[in-house]
């Protein structure tokens, strides 16, 4: 049961008078503006009136939601490191871990389902949408790792395609209520892991062993310890400064809804789409780019 207190009262009956004179006003102006379409003053007017609808249309839900909601919770931030364990099976696994194996098995459908239907219907000579745009990615890819790395790359670009399409998938699992495994610190960590190996590999394989361990003494081999530091260090401050940025979007989403209340109503949406769309493509962007800077500095 829903105890509406006095003060709730009165907030439902502001929002609710300002919205029917809101409309009313709106409605009244679009017939002048019918009648007189030259008229630039009650045009200026109609539109006026229609965003003060939409604001007080918002201000009627978010106090109903409010209600309903209980009211803001406040500002309350709890948040760790690491991810709640779930048991499958009598075994223990990191949430996060799963939520990556289930965006892995949608992404490896999808593929298949690609490659079964989608790549027989690929013509050369009139390429559809879905072609132009697969297209578009790999070369964007692919020219983005030859410029940024010079050097026998071999398929470098298709794991980085991979892995950004990985880390978008993750960060859309928070769409649906689920903490990315993106701002979980041993997931960020094992990304960076494997950037750290290639750094390594493409190191080695475009100058050898010895010309590897040459580069790092060079110039001089005082600094070769810490030349070596150095690397260790890159794949922590990868995986921090991908986990940061990630963990920082999920806590300000969950201080809009705290804070707001019901009144985040179709805010926090369109905050997400932010948060959870365009700043992770801004991460995954940031996170490549260094990955083949640092690559390229091991082959030069």
């Amino acid at each position: 049961m829903v105890n509406i207190a006095v003060k709730d009262i009165v907030m439902l009956a502001s929002a609710g008078v300002l919205s029917a004179g809101a409309l009313v006003g709106y409605f009244v102006l679009a017939a002048k503006c019918k009648a007189a379409p030259d008229d630039k003053k009650k045009k200026r007017a109609k539109k006026l009136f229609f965003f003060l609808l939409i604001a007080a249309a918002w201000f009627f839900c978010g106090t109903v939601f409010n209600i309903l909601v209980g009211g803001s919770k406040g500002i309350v931030l709890e948040f760790s490191m690491l991810s709640e364990r779930v048991t499958l099976f009598g075994v223990s696994f990191a949430q996060t871990s799963v939520i990556m194996w289930g965006v892995t098995a949608v992404f490896l459908i999808l593929a298949v389902l690609f490659r079964v239907f989608a790549v027989p219907k690929f013509r050369g000579d009139s390429p559809g949408r879905l072609q132009n745009v697969m297209e578009l990615a790999v070369e964007f890819f692919d020219n983005h790792t030859k410029t940024n790395v010079h050097g026998r790359t071999g398929n470098l670009s298709s794991y980085l395609f991979a892995l950004s399409l990985l880390m978008f998938g993750c960060a859309c699992a928070e769409l649906f209520g689920l903490r990315a495994p993106t701002s979980d610190i041993t997931v960020t960590f094992a990304m960076s892991l494997i950037t750290f190996f290639l750094i390594n590999w493409y190191g080695i394989k475009n100058k050898r062993l010895s010309g590897r361990i040459k580069g790092l003494a060079s110039p001089s081999p005082v600094i070769f310890p810490m030349r070596i530091v150095s690397d260790v260090a890159v794949p922590v401050s990868l995986a921090c400064r991908l986990f940061g940025n990630m963990l920082g979007g999920l806590i300000v989403m969950d201080l809009l809804k705290g804070a707001a209340g019901g009144y985040s109503f179709g805010i926090a949406p369109v905050a997400g789409l932010y948060f959870n769309l365009f700043h992770p493509l801004i991460q995954i962007y940031i996170f490549v780019t260094l990955s083949l800077t640092f690559i390229n500095e091991a082959c030069e």
